[in-house]
């Protein structure tokens, strides 16, 4: 599967969000938000559940539109464009929804190739055999004509991989790509983000509440917060920056101020007396 996103030594973003401001009423999600996105690499979005990462990777493929600032695809401005605009940019766009999003009703095959039948004038024989070979890609060799509840939550999760893939783009965004799975399945699906890098040159964007997963996926790491970056960086550099945001969220710690109201509402609450400890 040939991939032709850029040039070999592009440097340019492949992705821009200037100035990207998104609210929910008075929730204000996204606040003036820069963010550029390296070609062929792989960017980890991190941050508590509610800051907005979800939405931000919406965005990219025009399923958010913003209050204000641009979303750049290469040269082309996608927050301006209408639905029948945006089919060419969603084309080039794979994207691994949380829970897979797999239509039950459907085998695995056709899962696969509706992308290839929405979007190209492939024949039938041309759609099993791509359908084929993403299968076997992600580890899934000859289970085309299965249903997707007969099916593990690693397989499930694998089967939505080749399906953002069938098309053969240049950019996957994945939304909590090990959601819901045992930590052995999660590292399959880390093994084969990886895999799609390293032979497709594919550019991925992946959200995670996942620390391991982070871990061993990420070329650069973003931290979300409070609608703002507040950390970018390669692996390394990141995981050791002096940023208490940062390294309470690695670390699985509750904010102070958190810890000292559950403690003190807890001194609050007198257990009610049992039956057999009432006095008569």
């Amino acid at each position: 599967m040939p991939n032709d996103a850029g040039q070999p030594g592009d440097s340019r973003p492949i992705i821009r969000l200037e100035g990207v401001c998104k609210a929910y009423g008075r929730l204000r999600v996204l606040d003036n938000l820069n963010l550029a996105i390296e070609r062929g690499r792989t960017t980890v979005i991190i941050g508590p559940s509610g800051v907005g990462k979800s939405v931000l990777i919406k965005h990219i493929v025009g399923l958010e539109r913003p209050d204000s600032g641009a979303i750049w695809f290469e040269d082309q401005r996608v927050d301006q464009l209408n639905e029948a605009e945006l089919v060419a940019v969603r084309r080039r766009v794979g994207y691994l929804f949380q829970m897979g999003a797999l239509f039950d009703s459907m085998t695995v095959r056709d899962n696969i190739c509706f992308p290839l039948i929405q979007h190209t004038p492939m024949s039938i024989g041309e759609m099993d055999h791509r359908c084929a070979a993403v299968l076997e890609m992600v580890g899934l060799a000859g289970i085309g004509t299965q249903m997707p509840a007969s099916l593990s939550g690693g397989q499930r999760k694998r089967v939505a991989l080749a399906r953002a893939i069938v098309l053969e783009p240049d950019v996957v965004l994945y939304d909590e790509p090990t959601t819901g799975l045992d930590p052995i399945r999660a590292d399959v699906i880390n093994e084969l983000i990886n895999e799609l890098g390293r032979r497709l040159g594919i550019t991925s964007i992946a959200v995670t509440h996942d620390m391991a997963s982070a871990r061993k996926i990420a070329d650069r790491m973003v931290m979300l917060y409070d609608g703002h970056i507040v950390a970018d960086g390669e692996p390394e550099a990141f995981l050791a920056a002096p940023n208490d945001l940062v390294q309470r969220f690695i670390k699985g710690q509750a904010e102070p101020a958190e810890l000292a109201a559950i403690r003190q509402n807890a001194t609050r609450v007198r257990p009610a007396a049992s039956a057999k400890d009432a006095k008569p």
